[in-house]
């Protein structure tokens, strides 16, 4: 009988399919090796995982959502084009947004609806100026020091609360300025390490911590003064 293992050198050979139960608790690693061995449901996986995300970022650069949205669809031909040339030196989710953000600075030299990316590391915090931070409000991971206190979920009234307090942040963070939005969603909703945000957005790590604080800053006032209307 023929040995099925593969020769140094030979194309990997297809993988059985696999459900979608099962890709939803196999790791990112997992699922490249699935990618890469012919499974296509596991390329749909990585959709599944990264799409938004993907989304959320590029509308950071962008502000036409289309264009966002073909920036995204042209960073998932790239995925697909260099993934065998993955070698695991950062975090997956780190890569994929490399190629996006790449994308998204060659379509911003012809695209005028393209927030000018020295908007996201002119300006704020280059010399290590905190004006306006009250730096005893976080600790020295950058994490609120006193955050806003839970609200239970047990009523349909405290589901309420929470959906508007979402909405409220939501909104908060959408207004904010480039540089500040590109650096909240990386770091606290995309969970991108400090090193990796500088790398990504081209900032030093003085003006990403102090981005970083205003933004948390607006967000918890916003979120404070909602609490606070709701409780009175």
């Amino acid at each position: 009988m023929k040995s099925t293992k593969s020769q140094p050198g030979a194309a990997p050979a297809e993988r059985a399919p696999a459900t979608r139960g099962v890709l939803a608790d196999e790791s990112d690693g997992q699922i490249v090796a699935r990618v890469l061995g012919g499974d296509r449901a596991a390329f749909g996986e990585l959709v599944r995982r990264y799409h938004g995300p993907l989304l959320r970022l590029a509308l950071v650069f962008v502000r036409d959502r289309a264009l966002a949205e073909e920036i995204v669809q042209d960073t998932w031909l790239g995925v697909l084009d260099g993934l065998a040339g993955f070698e695991g030196r950062a975090a997956l989710k780190t890569w994929i947004f490399r190629i996006l953000t790449n994308r998204a600075k060659t379509r911003g030299a012809s695209e005028a609806r393209t927030v000018p990316f020295s908007a996201l590391s002119r300006g704020e915090g280059e010399r290590g100026s905190d004006e306006g931070i009250d730096p005893t409000r976080f600790d020295t991971r950058g994490m609120w020091q006193d955050p806003p206190h839970a609200w239970s979920a047990r009523t349909p009234e405290d589901l309420l609360r929470r959906e508007e307090a979402v909405k409220v942040m939501e909104s908060v963070i959408a207004s904010l300025p480039e540089g500040q939005r590109a650096v909240l969603t990386l770091r606290d909703l995309e969970e991108v390490g400090p090193e990796e945000t500088c790398s990504l957005l081209g900032i030093t790590m003085t003006n990403q911590r102090v981005l970083l604080h205003r933004a948390r800053t607006k967000v918890r006032e916003a979120l404070e003064q909602h609490l606070h209307g709701a409780e009175s």
